[in-house]
């Protein structure tokens, strides 16, 4: 083999190399450069979450009576006035990502979503009695007309449209 085949190959090695490794010097300037703001904009993105999570709360519990209504409006507003101070310190960190609505517009959304999702549960209360022994009786007639009894051989329960004991596979004809 000739000097210069080595030398050429040594070459394109080296700038294989040198491609492949770019991506990860890339990366690691990108880190340097941004680290301490990205750890900042967790903390508030973090921060956020546990406000909203407090509102809902707060929300949840006026609901239910726990807290008296001379001081919801006040915690309320407390919790609204450090969320919307959060969301703006991330605008200004990363202004770009969340320019276009109101800091508080955006923390009500969220608190929003967030009751939408806790009343979408179905509510039983406002059911009467009547309304709970039809509900009942319909169950119990709609299973009467499916179960068959029991099988003969193993007593385990069938269907009417059981032509054998999925137990033990007895004929039930």
């Amino acid at each position: 083999m000739q000097i210069s085949s080595i030398l050429l190959i040594l070459a394109v090695f080296v700038m294989v190399g040198a491609y492949l490794y770019l991506p990860f010097m890339a990366k690691s300037r990108r880190m340097r450069s941004g680290a301490g703001e990205t750890h900042e904009v967790s903390a508030l993105k973090a921060e956020r979450d546990r406000v909203i999570n407090s509102l809902q709360e707060l929300d949840f519990d006026f609901n239910l009576g726990k807290i008296p209504e001379g001081e919801y409006p006040d915690q309320r507003a407390a919790l609204l006035q450090k969320g919307a101070n959060i969301l703006r310190r991330l605008d200004e960190l990363a202004p770009a990502a969340m320019s276009a609505v109101n800091a508080e517009a955006r923390i009500e959304k969220a608190t929003a979503a967030g009751r939408a999702d806790a009343s979408a549960k179905p509510s039983f209360a406002a059911d009467t009695d009547d309304d709970l022994e039809a509900m009942i009786a319909a169950r119990r007639r709609n299973q009467k007309s499916k179960s068959a009894g029991f099988c003969p051989k193993c007593g385990k329960p069938v269907l009417v449209t059981d032509k054998f004991c999925p137990a033990c596979g007895k004929s039930l004809s």
